[in-house]
């Protein structure tokens, strides 16, 4: 048969060109240090041509062909390229191999700012774990089980949460066609609405105690006992009284607990945020290594956790996956939005990993570090090679080895240092960038 094909969008608007603009993006941008390297170019230029004066000047009153020969010496044999050069390349040069890597960078000052975090802090759901849970145990206080799960499935359907998901799934043997009235989400708590003329209440413990629905202590022991095996506790209520707990387990992603191990090695602290049960949160915190855990937490209670840390003196990386996470991410230094997550925290932060994978988090900031002993390596070289260079153009060391630099081997001494300064920076594209 015949296939008909409508494009929506302009070759400028697919994800591919918003993928190559982001990267020009990050390689036109100049980090901190690289607008500290300007202002430095700036006065450079005029202090070498004073010292050729005065080089002049001052060899002048013993020989006028040594005078020019100096003077020449000087401006030539000076590099400002090596200066302003070593910044830009290494950046270029970074930003691309963090590309290659699945590492999306958006500007240059989040690579400098990368380098300087002291605190990791992680979501939870869709981040440590893989995001996909699924009901593993359940328990009920009613016998009309079937059409309860009717009514679970007719209000989870409307959520975008990945618990909703695994609810529906779980449901779906039991469809029926139930009208939905006055659904209501709130984030990090759960759903309620109206079903068949029946009151329908499914979220987390702090969502039931919000809408005054009296756990037993029956309930509380089943929703600790699920707690304790890393799965979330879903309570459902209909009517006003809780009639079932259900048992949603995300698995935690394979690297999860080796990325925490390595990111200690570095020198960093971590925490996770979640909006899940303390004990659910603790549960999975303590499989990967973590120590500090924020749990019951609203998409506000993450930023504000996050400002909090900022407040005393920490330099913050947040990641996430999910629109919850969004203010978190922007509120961080930098933000690390999982690859697989919503548009808006991906929009939010200033590194996508667009490959999935915790461990993307640690290559992200070995790169950054990489990238500024890089760049301090080459001013460091370049000063250097500057100070020396106009020195010995200059003749100070004339009275030892009564030799006058040629302005020839000046020159070609000033195309050297800038060609080394390019070849130092380019080595970020093969250097390792995580840890075997």
């Amino acid at each position: 048969g015949g296939l008909d094909v409508a494009m929506t969008k302009s070759n400028d608007q697919t994800v591919l060109a918003g993928i190559i603009a982001l990267v020009k993006s990050a390689q036109l941008s100049k980090p901190k240090i690289g607008r500290l390297v300007d202002q430095v170019t700036s006065v450079f230029v005029p202090i070498v041509v004073l010292i050729a004066v005065i080089t002049f000047i001052v060899w002048s009153f013993f020989s006028l062909p040594h005078a020019v020969t100096a003077a020449i010496a000087v401006l030539v044999i000076a590099c400002p390229c090596a200066l302003g050069l070593g910044t830009p390349i290494a950046i270029m040069v970074a930003t691309g191999r963090a590309a290659e890597e699945g590492m999306l960078i958006r500007n240059g000052a989040a690579l400098q700012l990368a380098s300087e975090l002291t605190y990791v802090v992680f979501d939870k759901t869709g981040t440590i774990t893989t995001g996909v849970p699924s009901v593993v145990d359940c328990h009920y206080w009613t016998d009309r089980v079937a059409d309860l799960h009717a009514d679970i499935h007719a209000i989870e359907m409307r959520s975008e949460h990945p618990l909703a998901q695994a609810m529906t799934d779980w449901t779906v043997k039991d469809q029926q066609k139930h009208p939905v009235q006055h659904f209501k989400s709130v984030s990090a708590r759960g759903v309620m609405a109206e079903v068949a003329a029946r009151s329908v209440v499914i979220g987390n413990e702090q969502w039931m105690q919000d809408n005054a629905i009296a756990l037993e202590p029956s309930v509380l022991e089943v929703v600790q006992q699920y707690g304790q095996q890393a799965a979330t506790p879903v309570l459902v209520a209909v009517d006003g009284k809780l009639v079932a707990v259900f048992a949603v387990a995300d698995p935690i992603k394979p690297e999860a607990g080796q990325t925490i191990v390595r990111l200690h090695q570095l020198g960093l602290q971590t925490a996770m945020m979640s909006g899940d049960h303390p004990i659910t949160a603790n549960a999975v915190a303590k499989q990967v290594g973590i120590q500090t855990v924020m749990a019951q937490l609203t998409p506000k209670d993450k930023a504000d956790y996050v400002q909090q840390l900022q407040v005393k003196g920490e330099v913050v990386g947040m990641v996430g996956d999910g629109i919850n996470d969004a203010p978190a991410l922007t509120q961080a230094h930098v933000g690390f939005a999982i690859g697989s997550g919503t548009d808006v925290a991906i929009e939010s932060a200033d590194v996508t990993l667009s490959r999935h994978s915790l461990d993307r988090v640690e290559s992200a900031i070995r790169l950054s570090r990489a990238t500024l002993t890089t760049i301090k390596r080459t001013l460091f070289g370049a000063f250097v090679y500057n100070a020396l260079g106009v020195l010995l153009a200059a003749g100070v060391f004339y009275p030892i080895w009564h030799v006058l630099l040629s302005p020839m081997i000046a020159s070609a001494a000033m195309a050297a240092s800038s060609v080394t300064v390019v070849l130092v920076a380019s080595r970020l594209r093969y250097r390792g960038i995580t840890k075997a």
